[in-house]
């Protein structure tokens, strides 16, 4: 009796062996199928949906809260500095714990309560009528875009083919930045034009926007190829990847595609996270772009969260200077879109440790140069100082991005993004409680290149521990253990 069971046992070890041998045998193929795809295989629409969400996305995290509170009549500057950083909060809250869920249950699902979270904060946010409505609202709005910001980039990435994941993450990075950008102008006029009720206006049309994007992912979106194979759905994989073949062919005018070059990896197991995360490699990547993203954000949250506050309580602009200086502040944050759509034509072709090291430098010229300006309330010097600097301090983040999700296996890339950016928000939430209290101590100036300083030496760790990822597959950046190359 024992010698049967133990006979059964081994049996159904070696079939659960060749089954797993077989999904991975196919994923390799099916991923070969995507690899050699001459341009995006899906819907556009399912591009625009995610590019308004970004828009969204980012509207909420850097447009239009420095310009609410500012104009909020039932709260106080520490009450400001406290939404900061609670919905920072709710990013790391969002981040991790979507993020976990994503790898376990799968992206589409995770992504469509994604921005359904970030829609209804918004929309609460915008129709508050006290501070603890807006305390509660800002954090569920910060727990949708935490999981946005990581989510839609991993989603993006594992659809796209390896020589054109960066221009396709580019395409939803732009819409994202156009919200810094033209959303920011937007934003500043809509407050100072109606100082009553502009704060509500800009906080209620993301939500709208967040709403679009979650029904047009509810009707289109598929889930990852790589989630499916794993789950053993192979026919909808293979539903999913020959329509993505058909209609690149059509897009590109094209009657066939060349043959896929298959190439086998060792399959890295997926039963323990935890375990694969420990691996020497993958812990130095974790921890280097989780201090990367601390001290990015440490500075770029307390900047855009407090900027105006700042200006407000500590500058002593007058009513007249003050509303110049949101308009400037506005027309300046474009340069951050005009650098989205030119990273376009390098962001295939440049090493994405570089962006990130020359947007560090220029973090800490931004603390000191804009500070100084802004205290000697030379406005135009320093909106053209400011337009300038958003060409350096923009490419980092959609370098940030590409790396979180493309340092680390299938069977933890969202969690391990979640981890990186969700951990790094603590840096957002650090950043703007100690603002005042750090001008209160050392004075304004000093203040701002302490909360700068750190950024180059964070960026410097990722040439350490980070491989270079421009044009190489997802597998081969991680699982990258070749059996060999085969051509079908």
């Amino acid at each position: 009796m024992y010698k049967s069971k133990k006979l059964t046992f081994i049996r159904y070890f070696y079939e659960f062996i060749d089954l797993s041998n077989l999904m991975s045998s196919k994923l390799d193929e099916y991923l070969a199928r995507i690899d050699r795809l001459p341009t995006w295989g899906l819907s556009y629409a399912l591009l625009w949906a995610l590019g308004i969400g970004y828009f969204a996305t980012l509207y909420d995290a850097v447009s239009n809260l420095g310009y609410a509170l500012p104009f909020i009549p039932f709260i106080n500057a520490t009450q400001a500095s406290i939404i900061v950083s609670v919905g920072l909060a709710g990013y790391i809250v969002g981040s991790m714990g979507f993020g976990i869920a994503s790898d376990r249950i799968g992206r589409r699902p995770i992504l469509i309560v994604t921005f359904a979270l970030l829609g209804i904060g918004s929309l609460g946010m915008g129709l508050a009528t006290n501070y603890f409505t807006l305390f509660i609202f800002r954090v569920l709005e910060g727990i949708g875009i935490g999981a946005a910001l990581n989510l839609a980039m991993v989603y993006v990435a594992e659809f796209s083919p390896s020589t054109k994941r960066g221009k396709y993450a580019n395409w939803i990075f732009i819409s994202g930045w156009t919200a810094v950008g033209a959303g920011t102008v937007v934003a500043a006029f809509i407050v100072t034009i109606s100082p009553t009720i502009g704060w509500r206006i800009i906080f209620l049309l993301p939500g709208v926007l967040a709403l679009i994007t979650t029904v047009i992912l509810a009707i289109s979106s598929p889930e990852s190829v790589r989630i499916l194979v794993k789950k053993g759905k192979i026919q909808d994989v293979e539903r999913i990847v020959n329509r993505m073949e058909e209609i690149s062919m059509r897009r590109a005018k094209m009657e066939s595609l060349p043959q896929p070059k298959i190439v086998h990896y060792e399959e890295i197991p997926s039963y323990s996270q935890l375990k694969i995360l420990r691996e020497p490699k993958y812990l130095k990547r974790l921890i280097s772009l989780t201090v990367f993203w601390f001290f990015i954000y440490f500075i770029q949250y307390t900047s855009t969260g407090l900027g105006p506050t700042f200006a407000k309580v500590v500058v002593g602009f007058s009513p007249a200077q003050y509303a110049e200086y949101i308009r400037l502040s506005g027309f300046a944050a474009i340069g951050a879109t005009i650098i989205s759509f030119l990273l376009l034509g390098i962001v295939e072709r440049t090493d994405r440790r570089l962006l990130t090291q020359i947007g560090g430098i220029g973090f800490l010229v931004s603390s000191f140069v804009s500070t100084y300006l802004l205290l000697n309330k030379e406005l135009i010097t320093w909106f053209i100082t400011y337009f300038l600097l958003e060409f350096i301090l923009n490419p980092p983040y959609l370098a940030g991005y590409l790396m979180s999700s493309e340092a680390f296996p299938t069977a933890v890339r969202s969690t391990s993004f979640a981890i990186t950016d969700g951990i790094g928000h603590l840096g957002g939430v650090v950043g703007p409680l100690l603002l005042f209290p750090l001008i209160g101590i050392i004075g304004p100036l000093p203040a701002w290149i302490v909360l700068g300083f750190p950024v180059p030496f964070a960026a410097a760790l990722l040439w350490f521990t980070i491989p270079k990822t421009v044009g190489v597959r997802l597998e081969e950046v991680n699982e990258a253990y070749r059996e060999g190359a085969t051509q079908r």
